[in-house]
């Protein structure tokens, strides 16, 4: 317990206190910059406390021990209290009395996977060796010094003189940092441990290096089965990239969602940045934006010159400059007569009612001297048809299908990625394939599924070793993804309750959930406006030469997805301001 503080006096906590309850963060800067404005700011590199993690705060967690995170961001300077240091563990068992800010670190923590990697193994620096004996280490017995205290006073009532209270440490007992028990007044120096290593480091099995390896997220070794796709893209590119007078450079690429588009793509440039390391290729400037992720389509503008200058303006100043760079020679950044290969994901997504966005776009590459390469890419097909003339024009004839892929494609990328991992039976692997190539041809789907099916054999292993508790029994024929998992995968896919509601729905009810979803992706929120809602179906309907329906009719179709619990529908008649939300996962 705390000592009561003197007669009119009372306890503020100090800012490592603060930090340690959450109500102040630590971070690393790793750069600063200059705004236009004059402001400065810092781009941090954040730190968490171990009750901030999926994992909690355990027993071997020291008091003072944080963990580096992968989250970056950007603050102003002037949100910065002070300066504090953050030891490795080699740092903090030879450190000497240097303050209060002071505390530990040893592990990295992923915020979006939430695992944990020693920092040593990142940063390849040589692990501290352990004595044999595993005895804490005691500071008193290499200086004797006083620290300064955990706590200040402030003055309440009386004028005295500020005082501290200073306490010799005790040589027979040093506490553990995460030690509250017997805690005495005054920071000091501590021992550490070194954690063993069956704490944190847990060998994974072939079916949990499986489930890893088939997310989504988790970036292939190689894209298998689109060799003759990426050699067409890569052709394109560089003979864009090489001819000094590249006018009207526009490359259409359309296909099924799941077909590899996105992927191939990005793997293309990143060969080519590797051949550009080497000296084989001209400087080139690449930008990538995916339309799901502009606000709005006018937003373009904003992040294609943000990527160019490196300074932030509003879309209008933005579209201004640009069209200087382009048309009228006025060169922006350092980068200004270098190629520009400008890649725009989910294309059609651009599509405003006088399609001016897109006609500004590709009216850039024809003018002389712009050095303007366009990839544009989406799911539909007759996008080109469906746009005005002068937009389609420009558009040009070049254009690059991605079909769905076969049972036998779709087998060769599943056992790409499984690739070491013996996890599946080859009958598993073929059916899922099969399946999924009669139906959609999607490598996402395939892959989702056999994820799902290893996680039900993970399951399966380990209710079985709790009931048998045994080792041996784990591996008795019992540890791969059999025909019944994938069976049970796939009934969990294609056919869950909410997705035969919406395949049952009627058309506008399936464009309601469409553009629903789109509006909660460009907003970044959990919920939409009825109003905003309608007014993306209006926008759609147009583009696409569709009958416009009335209020009314979306209204109804909105309280009968209600009804079927696909939508959750605030409560009351606010009609037009009513929010909606989805009530399964996007």
């Amino acid at each position: 317990d705390r000592p009561k503080p003197p007669v009119g006096k009372k306890i503020k906590r100090t800012a490592k206190e603060k930090l340690l309850d959450s109500d102040l963060w630590a971070a690393r800067i790793e750069s600063l910059r200059r705004e236009p404005d004059g402001a400065f700011w810092a781009k941090v590199r954040w730190y968490t406390i171990p009750e901030e993690t999926a994992a909690g705060r355990q027993p071997h967690n020291l008091r003072r021990e944080l963990y580096r995170t992968n989250a970056l961001g950007d603050i102003e300077m002037e949100s910065i209290v002070r300066h504090c240091f953050v030891m490795s563990p080699k740092e903090y068992r030879d450190a000497t009395n240097d303050g209060d800010d002071v505390f530990y670190c040893e592990y990295e923590y992923d915020v979006h996977w939430h695992n944990f990697k020693r920092l040593a193994d990142i940063d390849d620096e040589p692990e501290t060796k352990e004595d044999p004996s595993d005895e804490p280490y005691n500071a008193a017995n290499d200086y004797n010094s006083d620290t300064d205290e955990d706590s200040e006073y402030d003055e309440e009532d009386e004028p005295a003189a500020r005082c501290s209270a200073r306490k010799n440490q005790s040589n027979e007992k040093i506490l553990a940092a995460n030690s509250w028990k017997g805690r005495i007044y005054g920071l000091q120096k501590i021992g550490i441990r070194k954690i063993p290593e069956h704490v944190r480091c847990h060998q994974k099995t072939a079916l949990e290096k499986a489930k890893a390896t088939l997310l989504l997220a988790t970036l292939p070794k190689s894209l298998p089965c689109r060799d003759k796709e990426m050699e067409e893209i890569s052709t394109f590119v560089k003979d864009a990239i090489c001819n000094d007078h590249c006018l009207g450079r526009c490359l259409y690429i359309h296909g099924v969602p799941g077909t590899g588009k996105t992927m191939s793509v990005l793997a293309v440039m990143r060969r080519l940045r590797s051949e550009f390391d080497s000296g084989a290729l001209r400087p080139y400037c690449f930008i990538e934006i995916n339309g799901l992720k502009l606000a709005s389509p006018e937003n373009i503008y904003k992040v294609i010159y943000e990527q160019l200058s490196g300074h932030r303006v509003g879309w209008k100043k933005a579209l201004h400059y640009l069209t200087e760079h382009f048309s009228d020679g006025k060169k922006i950044g350092k980068q200004a007569n270098q190629p520009i290969v400008l890649l725009i994901d989910e294309l059609d997504l651009l599509l405003t009612r006088n399609q001016s966005v897109l006609y500004n776009i590709l009216d850039w590459p024809t003018k002389p001297n712009s050095n303007l390469v366009i990839i544009g890419i989406a799911n539909t097909m007759d996008l080109p048809e469906k746009l005005l003339p002068r937009i389609s024009s420009r558009m040009g004839i070049q254009r690059l299908c991605f079909g769905p892929y076969n049972y036998r494609q779709l087998q060769e990328i599943i056992t790409s990625r499984l690739k070491g991992i013996n996890a599946f039976e080859d009958q598993a692997i073929e059916f899922a394939s099969r399946k999924v190539a009669a139906m959609s041809g999607d490598a996402r789907r395939a892959l989702e599924i056999c994820r799902r099916a290893a996680e039900f054999a993970d399951y399966r292993v380990k209710q079985f070793q709790q009931v048998e508790q045994t080792s041996s029994s784990a591996n008795s024929g019992n540890g791969f993804v059999c025909m019944a998992d994938i069976e049970d995968a796939i009934q969990e896919v294609f056919q869950a309750p909410h997705i035969q509601v919406m395949k049952n729905c009627p058309k506008f009810g399936k464009v309601i959930l469409a553009a629903m979803v789109h509006e909660l992706y460009r907003s970044g929120l959990g919920e939409v406006l009825f109003d905003k809602l309608a007014a993306t179906v209006f926008s759609w309907c147009h583009v696409n030469r569709e009958l416009l329906p009335g209020y009314d009719t979306l209204l109804k179709i909105c309280c009968k997805l209600g009804e079927s619990k696909i939508v959750l529908c605030e409560e009351g008649t606010k009609h037009k301001l009513q929010k909606l939300q989805l009530n399964y996962p996007r």
